[in-house]
């Protein structure tokens, strides 16, 4: 009897045996297939966003750059629905930031066009001061 107890003491404090006492292996989270696209967008292109100069709504070399490697991608997932967001900077009227945003959203929207990419893919839109980012459009992979 004394042995029988020796051994399961030995067995439960065992490697193999703090295994076994583990929970059982959860299964790994579903991803959602936007999110999914997203991610191997953002990590193929590099980068999901242009700026602009204050108060200017025409492309950098720069920004056609980003917007080269972008129009890649989606014409390679062209059934991937993208938006543009544009925003408009801080100063002048709430009117005034709308339209620079419009016009950043379009501006963007009209070059991923002029490389290719299918017009029913692309939206634009603009976020004038409603959320602030001076500068910038960003391509986003929409649901």
């Amino acid at each position: 009897m004394r042995r029988s107890l020796l051994l399961l003491a030995v067995l439960a404090a065992s490697p193999a045996s703090a295994q076994l006492r583990q929970r059982p292996a959860q299964p790994a989270p579903v991803q959602n297939p936007i999110d999914v696209l997203r991610a191997e967008f953002a990590a193929q292109v590099g980068a999901t966003t242009v700026y602009f100069g204050p108060g200017v709504s025409q492309l950098s070399p720069q920004g056609k750059s980003v917007l080269a490697a972008q129009a890649l991608w989606l014409r390679q997932h062209s059934a991937v629905p993208v938006r543009i967001e544009g925003y408009g900077d801080t100063t002048g009227t709430r009117d005034h930031a709308l339209a620079l945003g419009a016009r950043r959203a379009n501006e963007v929207r009209d070059y991923l066009l002029l490389m290719g990419v299918p017009a029913a893919q692309v939206t634009a839109m603009s976020w004038g001061k409603e959320r602030p980012g001076a500068g910038r459009a960003v391509t986003a992979i929409v649901q």
